[in-house]
């Protein structure tokens, strides 16, 4: 069949539609086989399409239209020849009456490509009151495009430009200068459509709010013992496994080792049913341009520091990068946020639905506290440990948030798995 149908893949079970973010090819140019074609947009990730056939590229959809999965959103014209291409030789006519023949509609084929307009270019020769003299035609057979026509009247603009009588001096003395108004400030709107993506995450946030009955608890992490650790072993741990010890591999840790103490915590509801864990895969919020992503690093109780934070790396980048899969996507039983790369003292962390709670980290600043009878200056940290009530008691929340303290205020206790 000379038109291909080009349709939106199936991307997983959970998406049944797509956004249609924005064409990569122009309507009406030649694409080859396997070139991209467009960029899809799910509610986890952005991906793009490319053609199964060469030939003619024919738009169906439209930038930021919503599409189901299987609809149309493109053809392609396979019988259509490339521009530029070079045309087939006929074969050799049997007698000299048809090479007479062929070789007249050749002529009048050239006599009527050379200097004739194509809709698109009348129209701008007509609006720039341009004849087909002025133009050259680069096209098939000097037939006029439109690119061919923009170009005359660009020049044709310059040179009426420049042969313009400038005016004399007295006329630039007598230039009326433009009224005065009262100075005003901008009051501008612009309308944009949410991204899928934004859509997504705040369906999702609006349903953990309304779905759960969450609560927060708050502890503060005295951060000496951390810090004094990574400065001891930073640069050996960095030429050993080409990453810097972070923050976040040993609070994932500290995570995962009260996780599997306290199951609860690492649990979800289904229904009427709860759903528990012998495995922990924790979920790393992510900044991006396009929104927060929380990909899992799976089974984090058997990950050493430096495991980790390369993992961490990996998912950090390809998330920043639009390149994330779905199934690094999908998954989870505990999630972690850190808001005080941003400069966040305190805050109350949401839960990522179905999981039933999830750890909030905060910026790290010097307090006075006491310790031992005296008061010192030491590197707080306020925690938050968002959670479900309807699976999660108070007094188990506070139970957890107490020996994830207790292990990030000694860390050698994770060490020897005390």
């Amino acid at each position: 069949m000379p038109i291909v149908e080009l349709k939106i893949p199936s991307l997983g079970e959970s998406i049944t539609s797509v956004t249609f973010s924005k064409w990569l090819k122009p309507n009406g140019s030649w694409v080859a086989m396997d070139e991209p074609l467009c960029e899809i947009e799910t509610e986890k990730a952005n991906q793009e399409l490319s053609a199964d056939q060469a030939g003619k590229l024919i738009h169906v959809a439209q930038e930021g239209q919503d599409l189901a999965v299987g609809a149309v959103f493109a053809r392609i014209d396979t019988d259509a020849v490339q521009e530029g291409a070079p045309i087939p030789t006929p074969a050799p006519a049997s007698s000299s009456s048809q090479r007479l023949e062929t070789a007249t509609l050749s002529e009048k084929s050239a006599h009527y490509a050379v200097g004739h307009p194509s809709p698109a270019a009348a129209k701008i020769m007509a609006e720039g009151s341009l004849t087909p003299a002025e133009v050259v035609g680069t096209g098939r057979g000097g037939r006029i495009i439109k690119e061919d026509a923009q170009r005359a009247l660009e020049q044709k603009e310059r040179l009426a430009h420049a042969t313009a009588p400038s005016p004399s001096p007295t006329e630039k003395n007598v230039e009326t200068p433009p009224p005065m108004t009262e100075t005003s400030f901008a009051r501008e709107e612009r309308r944009e459509r949410m991204s899928r993506m934004r859509r997504t995450i705040a369906r999702r946030l609006v349903s953990a709010k309304n779905n759960t009955a969450m609560l927060t608890t708050f502890n503060e992490v005295d951060m000496s013992a951390v810090i004094a650790m990574r400065e001891k072993y930073q640069e050996a741990f960095v030429q050993k496994y080409g990453v810097k010890l972070g923050f976040m591999s040993i609070f994932a840790k500290a995570c995962a080792k009260v996780l599997l103490e306290m199951p609860d915590v690492n649990a979800f509801i289904d229904g009427e049913d709860i759903v528990y864990h012998d495995y922990v895969d924790i979920s790393i919020a992510i900044s991006t341009p396009n929104g927060l992503v929380v990909p899992p690093i799976r089974n984090v109780e058997r990950l050493s520091f430096h495991e980790i934070e390369l993992r961490l790396k990996e998912l950090a980048t390809k998330a920043r990068e639009g390149r994330l899969s779905l199934e690094e996507m999908s998954g989870g039983t505990f999630t972690i946020t850190n808001g005080g790369i941003f400069g966040s003292l305190m805050s109350t962390p949401i839960l990522n639905e179905p999981q039933s709670a999830i750890l909030g980290m905060h910026a790290i600043k010097e307090r006075p506290i006491a310790v031992n009878g005296r008061v010192e200056i030491r590197p707080m940290m306020y925690v938050a440990l968002s959670y479900d009530h309807r699976l999660i008691d108070g007094a188990t929340s506070v139970t957890f948030l107490v020996k994830v303290k207790e292990l990030i205020e000694d860390p050698m206790r994770l060490l020897l798995n005390l």
